[in-house]
C-alpha cells in the first residue's frame, strides 16, 4: 500500500463525450426514480405493512417524539412487545441517539463486534434500497433474506394483526417493524443487538429497551432536524434524545456539543447514576492524517487515540487506521463508536485491539461519501465521470459534506444534484454547500419520498431557495432559461465563460448528465466531481437506476 495525493485517489479525468445541449439535458422528460421494488417474497409482509400509518411517508406530526399527550405513544409498544414474548429481553442491546451520526456510529460498532466473532444483530432506519438493510445479524452482518423475512412475519401474523385491532388501528409501519426486528434477533441467539432510535428517544418505538437489557446507551449529535416533532428547540431535541439513558448503564456522548446541551445530557446521567464517556475527553488525540487506496478502495489514514479517567479508565492507541468511511465526521463517529468498545470491555465484551482496529477499517455505511465506480457511472451515461453519492439533508450534514469534498476534492470543480424532502431546512442546507468553493452548477431535481409523494419538494422551489441563498451570500447566479439555449451549446449560450454558478431543473438522469456536460466543456482536462446529495431518497433513486 503506499501513499496518494488527494486527487491522485479520488479524481479521474472527464472525457468530452456529450452532444445536446444542458436545456435539451435538463428540461428532458421528467420521470419518477423510486427504490427497487422489493423482493415478490415480501408481498404478504409489505402488503400487511402498507395499511399501516407510516410517518415516513406522511410526515412526523408536530410534538410526536415529546414526553407529552401529543407524543408517541410508548405504551401501545410495550404491549405490542409483551404480545410477542418480550424478545427484547433475550439479548443485550447498544441502543444510539443523535441527529446525525447513528448509523455510521452503529455501522462502526456492529462491525467491532463482529470481527471479535460475536453474533450481532443491527437495526437501522432509514433505508436505501430495500427495507431488509434494516435488519441485519450473525457473525458476518448478512442482510435479512426476503424468505425468512416474510416466513418470520407469518408465523407471528395473527399476534400482529391481533395487536392492532388491540389498539384501534393506532400500530405504526415503524412500530411492527421494529417488533419483528428485534422478534428475529432473538430467533437467530444475538447476543448482542446494536439498535439506532428513529425518532429523538424518550417516546421512540425502539426505547422498549429496559435497564437490565441496555449493555451501552450513545448519544452521538444534537441538532435541529424534527424541531417541530421534537418540541422545538434544541434544548428539548436533548431532552427527547436523553430519554434513552437507563439507571446506571453507562452513556457515551459523541459530540462536541455546545455546553447548555452537553450540561442536559450529563444532567440526565447524573440523575440516573449513568457513568459518562466522551468521544471529546480532553485525552483523546484522534487525527486525520491524509488518504490512501486499498485494492482500488478509498480511504482516510487516521490515529485513533484515546485516554480516558473520568467514570471509567479507557485508553487505546491505534494508529494508521484505515477507515473506508470518509470525513472529519466519520472519525468522530469512529472514535465515538471505539468508546463504545471500551465499555463494553469494562462489561465483560472481549474486544480486542485487533478487533477494534478490524471493524472499523471494515466498516461500510450505503449512501455515505460513496464514490461509484466507472463501470457505474457509465450506466448512467457520463463514463468517465468522478460522481459521488451522499444522504445529507441537514444544515449540519450539508457542513460535514462541504468540509469533506473540501478536504478530498480541493481542486476539482463540482456540480450538484440535489432533491430534498418539503420538511427540510432548504434554504440551510443551500448556505452550507454554496461555500463548498469552486462550484459550477447546482441542479435541483425530484424523487418520491420513502415510495410516495406527499413530502417531495419540487424542483423549482428547491432551485428558489438555492437562488435566494446565492442572494444572500452575494454569489452571482445564471439561471438557465429554456429559450436562453435550446438549441445552443455551452459555449454558445455564454455558460463556460461565465464565473456565475448554474441553477437548474429537471429530472434526475437529466441533471446527470447535464452536470457532466458542464464540467467536460468548463475544466478541460482538469477533474471535477457530480455530487447527489439532499436525502437518501435521491442516492436511492441513483442506485435503483444502477441495479435495475
Amino acid at each position: 500500500m503506499k501513499n496518494l495525493s488527494i486527487l491522485g485517489v479520488f479524481t479521474r479525468s472527464i472525457k468530452r463525450s456529450m452532444a445536446c445541449s444542458v436545456a435539451g439535458l435538463v428540461h428532458s422528460t421528467r420521470h419518477s426514480f423510486s427504490t427497487l421494488r422489493e423482493d415478490p417474497e415480501m408481498d404478504q409482509l409489505m402488503e400487511f405493512l402498507e395499511n399501516l400509518k407510516n410517518f415516513e411517508k406522511s410526515g412526523v406530526p408536530k410534538g410526536a417524539g415529546t414526553d407529552s399527550e401529543d407524543g408517541f405513544d410508548l405504551g401501545r409498544m410495550r404491549r405490542l412487545m409483551g404480545l410477542l414474548g418480550n424478545p427484547q429481553s433475550m439479548f443485550k442491546t447498544v441502543h444510539i441517539a443523535g441527529t446525525k451520526g447513528k448509523g455510521s456510529t452503529a455501522a462502526f460498532l456492529s462491525s467491532i463486534l463482529r470481527a471479535e466473532g460475536y453474533s450481532v444483530g443491527c437495526y437501522t432506519s432509514p433505508h436505501v434500497q430495500t427495507i431488509r438493510e434494516r435488519i441485519t445479524f450473525g457473525r458476518w452482518g448478512e442482510l435479512v433474506s426476503a424468505k425468512k423475512l416474510n416466513h418470520h412475519f407469518n408465523t407471528r401474523r395473527e399476534i400482529l394483526e391481533r395487536a392492532v385491532k388491540l389498539e384501534n388501528g393506532c400500530l405504526s409501519h415503524f412500530e411492527v417493524f421494529t417488533a419483528i426486528a428485534f422478534s428475529l434477533f432473538a430467533e437467530e441467539n444475538t447476543e448482542i443487538a446494536v439498535v439506532e432510535v428513529g425518532l429523538g428517544g424518550a417516546r421512540d418505538a425502539t426505547n422498549v429497551i429496559v435497564g437490565p437489557d441496555l449493555a451501552i446507551s450513545i448519544i452521538t449529535t444534537v441538532g435541529e432536524e424534527h424541531l417541530d416533532a421534537l418540541g422545538g428547540s434544541l434544548e428539548s431535541i436533548a431532552v427527547a434524545k436523553s430519554g434513552i439513558i437507563k439507571n446506571g448503564r453507562p452513556l457515551v456522548l459523541g459530540g462536541p456539543f455546545i455546553p447548555s446541551i452537553e450540561y442536559i445530557l450529563r444532567s440526565k446521567a447524573s440523575s440516573m447514576s449513568s457513568p459518562v464517556v466522551s468521544a471529546c475527553d480532553p485525552g483523546n488525540r484522534s487525527a486525520l492524517r491524509g488518504f490512501c487506496e486499498v485494492s482500488g478502495i478509498p480511504r482516510q489514514l487516521c490515529d485513533i487515540v484515546l485516554h480516558i479517567e473520568k467514570d471509567f479508565d479507557l485508553s487505546i492507541e491505534l494508529l494508521g487506521v484505515k477507515l473506508r468511511m470518509l470525513g472529519a465526521h466519520q472519525l468522530q463517529n469512529a472514535v465515538t463508536a471505539t468508546c463504545a468498545a471500551l465499555c463494553l470491555n469494562k462489561q465483560g465484551w472481549s474486544l480486542s485491539s485487533g478487533s477494534i482496529r478490524a471493524g472499523l477499517e471494515g466498516a461500510i455505511f450505503q449512501g455515505r461519501t460513496q464514490v461509484l465506480s466507472s463501470e457505474e457511472a457509465s450506466l448512467l451515461g457520463v463514463p468517465g465521470a468522478t460522481i459521488l453519492l451522499d444522504g445529507a439533508h441537514t444544515k449540519e450534514s450539508a457542513r460535514a459534506l462541504t468540509n469533506t469534498l473540501q478536504m478530498t476534492f480541493p481542486k476539482a470543480k463540482m456540480v450538484l444534484v440535489v432533491a430534498m424532502a418539503n420538511d427540510k431546512n432548504h434554504l440551510g442546507f443551500a448556505r452550507e454547500l454554496l461555500s463548498v468553493g469552486n462550484l459550477a452548477a447546482v441542479f435541483s431535481t425530484e424523487v418520491d419520498i420513502a415510495g410516495a409523494k406527499s413530502r417531495l419538494t419540487s424542483a423549482s422551489l428547491l432551485k428558489c431557495a438555492w437562488a435566494n441563498a446565492s442572494r444572500e451570500m452575494n454569489m452571482k447566479v445564471l439561471d438557465l432559461k429554456v429559450a436562453d439555449s435550446e438549441d445552443q451549446s455551452l459555449q454558445a449560450a455564454g455558460i463556460v465563460e461565465s464565473q456565475s454558478i448554474l441553477l437548474a431543473e429537471g429530472s434526475l438522469l437529466a441533471c446527470i448528465r447535464a452536470g457532466f456536460k458542464i464540467l467536460s466543456e468548463r475544466t478541460a482536462e482538469q477533474p471535477g466531481i457530480i455530487v447527489v446529495t439532499g436525502s437518501l431518497h435521491i442516492v436511492s433513486a441513483v442506485l435503483g437506476y444502477l441495479h435495475s
